[in-house]
Protein backbone atom coordinates (compact mmCIF):
# COMPACT_ATOMS: atom_id res chain seq x y z
CA UNK A 1 0.00 0.00 0.00
CA UNK A 2 1.49 3.26 -0.90
CA UNK A 3 -1.60 5.62 -0.51
CA UNK A 4 -4.95 5.37 0.86
CA UNK A 5 -7.70 7.39 -1.11
CA UNK A 6 -9.92 4.93 -0.62
CA UNK A 7 -11.07 2.24 2.01
CA UNK A 8 -11.26 -0.51 -0.91
CA UNK A 9 -7.52 0.20 -1.20
CA UNK A 10 -7.18 -2.05 1.84
CA UNK A 11 -7.99 -5.81 1.95
CA UNK A 12 -9.48 -6.87 5.07
CA UNK A 13 -6.25 -8.09 6.63
CA UNK A 14 -4.69 -4.84 5.90
CA UNK A 15 -7.22 -3.45 8.15
CA UNK A 16 -7.37 -5.79 10.65
CA UNK A 17 -3.63 -4.89 10.53
CA UNK A 18 -3.93 -1.75 11.32
CA UNK A 19 -6.42 -2.00 14.23
CA UNK A 20 -4.21 -4.43 15.64
CA UNK A 21 -1.02 -2.02 15.50
CA UNK A 22 -3.86 0.70 17.40
CA UNK A 23 -4.48 -1.51 19.82
CA UNK A 24 -0.83 -2.12 20.64
CA UNK A 25 -0.36 1.39 20.20
CA UNK A 26 -2.99 1.95 23.16
CA UNK A 27 -1.28 -0.85 25.25
CA UNK A 28 2.24 0.55 24.82
CA UNK A 29 2.39 4.24 24.09
CA UNK A 30 5.98 4.64 25.29
CA UNK A 31 7.16 2.12 22.31
CA UNK A 32 5.96 4.55 19.70
CA UNK A 33 7.35 7.92 21.10
CA UNK A 34 10.14 8.09 18.50
CA UNK A 35 8.97 5.78 15.49
CA UNK A 36 8.86 8.85 13.06
CA UNK A 37 11.59 10.80 14.53
CA UNK A 38 12.71 13.16 11.99
CA UNK A 39 9.47 12.66 9.81
CA UNK A 40 7.67 15.46 8.19
CA UNK A 41 3.96 15.25 8.02
CA UNK A 42 2.38 17.92 5.72
CA UNK A 43 -1.57 18.63 6.36
CA UNK A 44 -2.77 20.01 3.27
CA UNK A 45 -6.96 21.15 3.50
CA UNK A 46 -8.28 23.02 1.58
CA UNK A 47 -11.83 22.40 3.30
CA UNK A 48 -12.40 23.22 6.95
CA UNK A 49 -11.59 20.79 9.75
CA UNK A 50 -11.21 19.99 13.29
CA UNK A 51 -10.73 16.68 14.29
CA UNK A 52 -9.37 15.46 10.70
CA UNK A 53 -7.00 17.79 11.07
CA UNK A 54 -5.75 17.66 14.50
CA UNK A 55 -6.03 14.42 15.06
CA UNK A 56 -3.71 13.70 12.03
CA UNK A 57 -1.10 16.05 13.59
CA UNK A 58 -1.74 14.64 17.16
CA UNK A 59 -0.58 11.19 15.63
CA UNK A 60 2.50 12.58 14.05
CA UNK A 61 3.68 14.42 17.19
CA UNK A 62 2.96 11.29 19.54
CA UNK A 63 5.05 9.66 16.82
CA UNK A 64 8.02 11.78 17.51
CA UNK A 65 7.35 13.19 13.93
CA UNK A 66 7.15 17.16 12.83
CA UNK A 67 4.26 18.77 11.03
CA UNK A 68 3.20 21.41 8.48
CA UNK A 69 0.91 22.34 6.15
CA UNK A 70 -2.41 24.71 5.50
CA UNK A 71 -5.81 24.62 7.23
CA UNK A 72 -7.77 26.92 4.51
CA UNK A 73 -7.19 27.39 0.43
CA UNK A 74 -7.20 30.49 1.46
CA UNK A 75 -3.87 30.52 3.52
CA UNK A 76 -2.43 28.96 0.31
CA UNK A 77 -0.95 29.48 -2.96
CA UNK A 78 -4.42 28.49 -4.52
CA UNK A 79 -5.83 31.13 -3.81
CA UNK A 80 -3.26 33.04 -5.96
CA UNK A 81 -4.23 30.91 -8.56
CA UNK A 82 -2.15 27.53 -8.13
CA UNK A 83 -2.87 24.38 -9.14
CA UNK A 84 -3.77 21.07 -6.83
CA UNK A 85 -0.79 19.46 -8.87
CA UNK A 86 1.69 22.27 -8.69
CA UNK A 87 1.34 22.30 -4.79
CA UNK A 88 1.43 18.72 -4.05
CA UNK A 89 4.37 18.41 -6.47
CA UNK A 90 6.34 20.98 -4.45
CA UNK A 91 5.25 19.98 -1.03
CA UNK A 92 6.55 16.54 -1.79
CA UNK A 93 9.85 17.97 -1.41
CA UNK A 94 8.99 19.13 1.87
CA UNK A 95 7.13 16.16 3.30
CA UNK A 96 7.80 12.86 3.41
CA UNK A 97 3.76 12.26 3.90
CA UNK A 98 0.51 13.96 3.14
CA UNK A 99 -2.80 14.03 4.55
CA UNK A 100 -5.00 16.09 2.26
CA UNK A 101 -8.58 17.16 2.38
CA UNK A 102 -10.46 18.52 -0.84
CA UNK A 103 -14.22 19.68 -1.83
CA UNK A 104 -13.83 18.08 -5.24
CA UNK A 105 -13.97 14.40 -5.77
CA UNK A 106 -10.79 12.85 -6.59
CA UNK A 107 -8.73 15.56 -6.00
CA UNK A 108 -6.59 13.24 -3.88
CA UNK A 109 -6.16 10.61 -6.44
CA UNK A 110 -5.10 12.93 -8.89
CA UNK A 111 -2.50 13.90 -6.43
CA UNK A 112 -0.87 10.50 -5.62
CA UNK A 113 -0.02 10.92 -9.26
CA UNK A 114 2.07 14.33 -9.12
CA UNK A 115 4.53 13.08 -6.07
CA UNK A 116 6.13 9.84 -4.67
CA UNK A 117 5.32 11.14 -1.46
CA UNK A 118 2.50 8.52 -0.25
CA UNK A 119 -1.46 10.12 -0.12
CA UNK A 120 -3.58 9.80 2.50
CA UNK A 121 -7.41 10.84 1.30
CA UNK A 122 -8.65 13.14 4.67
CA UNK A 123 -11.94 13.27 2.89
CA UNK A 124 -12.52 14.41 -0.85
CA UNK A 125 -16.03 16.37 -1.05
CA UNK A 126 -18.75 13.84 -1.00
CA UNK A 127 -17.21 10.60 -2.08
CA UNK A 128 -14.27 9.41 0.57
CA UNK A 129 -12.68 10.20 3.94
CA UNK A 130 -10.67 6.31 4.46
CA UNK A 131 -9.27 7.39 7.87
CA UNK A 132 -12.71 8.07 9.27
CA UNK A 133 -13.98 4.39 8.39
CA UNK A 134 -10.60 3.41 9.27
CA UNK A 135 -11.49 5.01 12.99
CA UNK A 136 -15.29 4.00 13.20
CA UNK A 137 -14.02 0.32 12.29
CA UNK A 138 -11.11 0.84 15.40
CA UNK A 139 -14.39 2.19 17.35
CA UNK A 140 -16.69 -1.07 16.83
CA UNK A 141 -13.68 -3.64 17.22
CA UNK A 142 -13.01 -2.24 20.80
CA UNK A 143 -16.41 -1.49 21.85
CA UNK A 144 -18.25 -4.64 20.66
CA UNK A 145 -14.80 -6.84 20.47
CA UNK A 146 -15.67 -8.13 17.05
CA UNK A 147 -16.48 -6.90 13.53
CA UNK A 148 -18.57 -9.15 12.22
CA UNK A 149 -22.37 -10.79 13.65
CA UNK A 150 -23.78 -7.48 13.48
CA UNK A 151 -26.52 -5.15 13.20
CA UNK A 152 -25.30 -1.52 12.21
CA UNK A 153 -28.03 1.38 12.10
CA UNK A 154 -26.85 4.22 10.04
CA UNK A 155 -29.19 7.51 10.26
CA UNK A 156 -29.51 10.80 8.72
CA UNK A 157 -28.12 12.07 5.93
CA UNK A 158 -27.16 8.78 3.90
CA UNK A 159 -27.41 10.41 0.70
CA UNK A 160 -24.56 12.84 0.36
CA UNK A 161 -22.75 11.41 4.11
CA UNK A 162 -18.98 10.20 2.44
CA UNK A 163 -18.55 8.57 5.69
CA UNK A 164 -21.90 6.36 5.65
CA UNK A 165 -20.77 5.12 2.04
CA UNK A 166 -17.03 4.43 3.07
CA UNK A 167 -18.55 2.24 6.41
CA UNK A 168 -21.06 0.26 4.18
CA UNK A 169 -18.20 -0.62 1.73
CA UNK A 170 -15.87 -1.59 4.75
CA UNK A 171 -18.42 -3.35 6.84
CA UNK A 172 -19.93 -5.46 3.81
CA UNK A 173 -16.94 -7.49 3.94
CA UNK A 174 -17.33 -9.05 7.25
CA UNK A 175 -19.00 -12.23 7.79
CA UNK A 176 -23.23 -11.64 9.04
CA UNK A 177 -23.53 -8.07 8.93
CA UNK A 178 -27.14 -6.10 8.39
CA UNK A 179 -27.83 -2.39 8.10
CA UNK A 180 -31.00 -0.56 8.79
CA UNK A 181 -30.59 2.39 6.57
CA UNK A 182 -32.88 5.40 8.36
CA UNK A 183 -33.19 8.63 6.24
CA UNK A 184 -35.93 11.06 5.04
CA UNK A 185 -37.40 10.15 1.41
CA UNK A 186 -35.61 12.98 -0.19
CA UNK A 187 -31.88 11.90 1.94
CA UNK A 188 -31.99 7.92 1.42
CA UNK A 189 -29.22 6.33 0.33
CA UNK A 190 -27.84 6.32 -3.51
CA UNK A 191 -29.24 3.55 -5.50
CA UNK A 192 -25.46 2.74 -6.75
CA UNK A 193 -24.42 2.13 -3.26
CA UNK A 194 -27.36 -0.57 -2.71
CA UNK A 195 -26.96 -1.87 -6.17
CA UNK A 196 -22.93 -2.37 -6.38
CA UNK A 197 -21.94 -3.32 -2.53
CA UNK A 198 -25.27 -4.15 -0.79
CA UNK A 199 -26.84 -6.26 -3.16
CA UNK A 200 -24.26 -7.48 -5.16
CA UNK A 201 -22.65 -8.96 -1.77
CA UNK A 202 -26.04 -9.87 -0.62
CA UNK A 203 -25.64 -7.72 2.43
CA UNK A 204 -29.38 -8.04 4.02
CA UNK A 205 -30.87 -4.34 5.04
CA UNK A 206 -33.89 -2.36 6.00
CA UNK A 207 -34.72 0.81 5.00
CA UNK A 208 -37.07 2.76 6.92
CA UNK A 209 -38.33 6.94 7.62
CA UNK A 210 -38.66 5.84 11.72
CA UNK A 211 -35.16 5.86 13.83
CA UNK A 212 -37.44 4.34 16.71
CA UNK A 213 -38.58 1.45 14.57
CA UNK A 214 -36.22 -1.13 14.45
CA UNK A 215 -33.45 0.36 17.99
CA UNK A 216 -34.31 -2.75 19.85
CA UNK A 217 -32.35 -4.77 16.73
CA UNK A 218 -29.28 -2.62 16.46
CA UNK A 219 -26.01 -3.31 17.93
CA UNK A 220 -24.32 -0.23 16.14
CA UNK A 221 -26.19 3.30 15.92
CA UNK A 222 -24.48 5.38 13.52
CA UNK A 223 -25.80 9.04 13.56
CA UNK A 224 -24.55 11.64 10.74
CA UNK A 225 -25.69 15.39 10.69
CA UNK A 226 -27.14 17.21 7.73
CA UNK A 227 -24.29 18.80 6.00
CA UNK A 228 -25.53 22.18 4.80
CA UNK A 229 -22.07 22.48 2.63
CA UNK A 230 -23.34 19.76 0.81
CA UNK A 231 -27.03 21.19 -0.60
CA UNK A 232 -28.15 23.74 -3.33
CA UNK A 233 -30.87 25.00 -1.55
CA UNK A 234 -31.13 26.25 1.89
CA UNK A 235 -34.76 25.98 2.32
CA UNK A 236 -34.47 21.93 1.76
CA UNK A 237 -31.45 21.93 4.07
CA UNK A 238 -33.42 24.08 7.35
CA UNK A 239 -36.43 21.85 6.24
CA UNK A 240 -34.73 18.48 6.85
CA UNK A 241 -31.18 19.70 9.44
CA UNK A 242 -33.54 18.14 12.89
CA UNK A 243 -35.00 15.48 10.91
CA UNK A 244 -33.90 13.16 13.79
CA UNK A 245 -33.27 14.36 17.04
CA UNK A 246 -31.85 11.36 19.31
CA UNK A 247 -32.68 11.27 22.70
CA UNK A 248 -33.36 9.42 26.00
CA UNK A 249 -36.79 8.79 25.24
CA UNK A 250 -35.97 7.34 21.57
CA UNK A 251 -33.10 4.75 23.59
CA UNK A 252 -35.65 2.94 25.47
CA UNK A 253 -35.66 -0.29 23.92
CA UNK A 254 -32.34 -0.05 22.74
CA UNK A 255 -30.26 -2.69 24.05
CA UNK A 256 -27.97 -2.00 27.03
CA UNK A 257 -24.57 -2.64 25.10
CA UNK A 258 -25.60 -0.56 22.03
CA UNK A 259 -22.67 1.21 20.58
CA UNK A 260 -24.09 4.80 19.53
CA UNK A 261 -21.74 6.96 16.85
CA UNK A 262 -21.18 10.05 15.11
CA UNK A 263 -18.19 11.28 13.07
CA UNK A 264 -18.74 14.90 14.73
CA UNK A 265 -19.13 17.43 14.20
CA UNK A 266 -22.47 17.27 15.95
CA UNK A 267 -25.29 20.22 15.79
CA UNK A 268 -28.88 19.27 16.76
CA UNK A 269 -29.08 15.25 15.59
CA UNK A 270 -27.90 13.96 19.51
CA UNK A 271 -29.19 15.75 22.25
CA UNK A 272 -26.60 16.24 24.86
CA UNK A 273 -28.70 14.17 27.52
CA UNK A 274 -27.18 11.46 25.67
CA UNK A 275 -23.22 12.00 26.11
CA UNK A 276 -24.21 10.92 30.02
CA UNK A 277 -25.06 7.68 28.49
CA UNK A 278 -22.77 4.65 29.40
CA UNK A 279 -23.61 3.25 25.19
CA UNK A 280 -22.88 7.07 23.74
CA UNK A 281 -19.18 6.39 22.19
CA UNK A 282 -18.64 9.28 20.04
CA UNK A 283 -16.41 11.02 22.03
CA UNK A 284 -14.43 8.14 22.63
CA UNK A 285 -14.39 7.28 18.67
CA UNK A 286 -12.65 10.62 18.04
CA UNK A 287 -9.63 9.73 20.50
CA UNK A 288 -9.87 6.27 18.31
CA UNK A 289 -8.85 8.14 15.35
CA UNK A 290 -5.54 9.60 16.43
CA UNK A 291 -4.73 5.59 17.25
CA UNK A 292 -5.15 4.42 13.81
CA UNK A 293 -3.97 7.13 11.83
CA UNK A 294 -0.70 6.83 14.05
CA UNK A 295 -0.76 2.93 12.81
CA UNK A 296 -1.61 4.22 9.16
CA UNK A 297 1.37 6.97 9.48
CA UNK A 298 3.88 3.75 10.29
CA UNK A 299 2.46 1.93 8.02
CA UNK A 300 2.71 3.78 4.95
CA UNK A 301 6.29 4.82 6.11
CA UNK A 302 7.20 1.60 6.02
CA UNK A 303 8.13 1.76 9.94
CA UNK A 304 7.98 -1.64 11.98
Amino acid sequence: MKNLIDIKDLSVQEIDNLIKVANDIMKNPHNYLEKCKHKKLATLFFEPSTRTRLSFEAAMMELGGNVLGFSSASSSSTSKGESVSDTIQVVGYYADVIAMRHPKEGAPLVASMRTNVPIINAGDGGHNHPTQTLTDLLTISCEKERLDNLTIGLCGDLKFGRTVHSLITAMSRYKNIKFVLISPDELKIPEYVKEEILEKNSIEYLETNDIEEYMDMLDVLYMTRVQRERFFNEEDYLRLKDYYILNKSKLEKAKDDLCIMHPLPRVNEISTEVDDDPRACYFKQANYGKYIRMALILRLLDIK
